[in-house]
């Protein structure tokens, strides 16, 4: 399969995913507003867990068949790739959202145990961007963040209907380079998942609700300032 039809893949199942995540949010508002019963409280966090994993897993296919593709995703606006870190969200914005949604709600010693995730977190991070410099010396590959712009930029044409051009002659990825990439990615996207979950577990389960709905929000607001900005002509 061709990138391009790899990213317009990718791209339907995220409108779907999307959608879920629309239904899950509104869930969880319901939550927050009703006196649901903690059986309840905890399959829909369980649900909205499960969800989270099901984009983790599709986003891994498309990093097995093409490492710069989630560099730098056709399928996400202008505004959305801003935030990217090692082809994802930051693991530290985390503890901002946690901290603004429960700012008056979190005891002290969640607050002192939430500040041991986040140091042991901006740690793993510093040592992933390390190792992510020192593979680009090491190979004296081209500034990553240029090759996927380039090749997110030709998938992105394709998938609007522009010159078919074979992505994969433009844009020529070093297999030691894809496979220290790949590796990266795995370990980002588990830093991601394992500091949620190490959040979630230090929550209240009214407040991982709290928590998942200042998350959806913030992603379904942030993806849709950035559609707009990118239909206007620019972010």
């Amino acid at each position: 399969m061709s990138d391009s039809n790899v990213a317009s893949a990718f791209e339907a199942f995220l409108q779907g995913w999307l959608m879920r995540q629309r239904c899950h949010l509104d869930e969880l508002i319901s939550a927050q507003q009703e006196m649901t019963d903690f059986d309840s409280i905890r399959g829909l966090i369980n649900r909205v867990i499960c969800h989270y994993g099901q984009y983790y897993e599709e986003k891994s296919k498309v990093a097995q068949n093409n490492i710069l593709l989630v560099f730098s995703p056709p399928w996400f606006s202008s505004l959305e790739r801003m935030f990217l870190w090692m082809a994802g969200f930051k693991p530290g914005m985390t503890f901002e959202v946690v901290n603004t949604a429960l700012e008056d709600e979190l005891s002290q010693e969640q607050k002192h145990r939430l500040i041991q995730i986040q140091q042991e977190t901006k740690f793993k991070e510093r040592e992933l961007n390390d190792e992510l410099a020192k593979v680009q010396e090491s190979i004296a590959a081209p500034p990553l963040l240029e090759m996927a712009r380039s090749h997110g930029r030709l998938c992105l044409e394709q998938i609007q209907g522009g010159p078919s051009v074979d992505a994969e002659s433009n844009i020529s990825v070093p297999n030691t380079l894809k496979v220290a990439l790949e590796n990266l990615v795995i370990r980002a996207d588990a830093l991601r998942r394992n500091t949620t979950l190490k959040v979630v577990q230090v929550l209240r389960p009214t407040q991982v609700v709290t928590f998942f709905v200042a998350v959806a929000e913030l992603q379904l607001r942030v993806r849709a300032w950035g559609l707009e900005k990118d239909a206007q002509g620019g972010c």
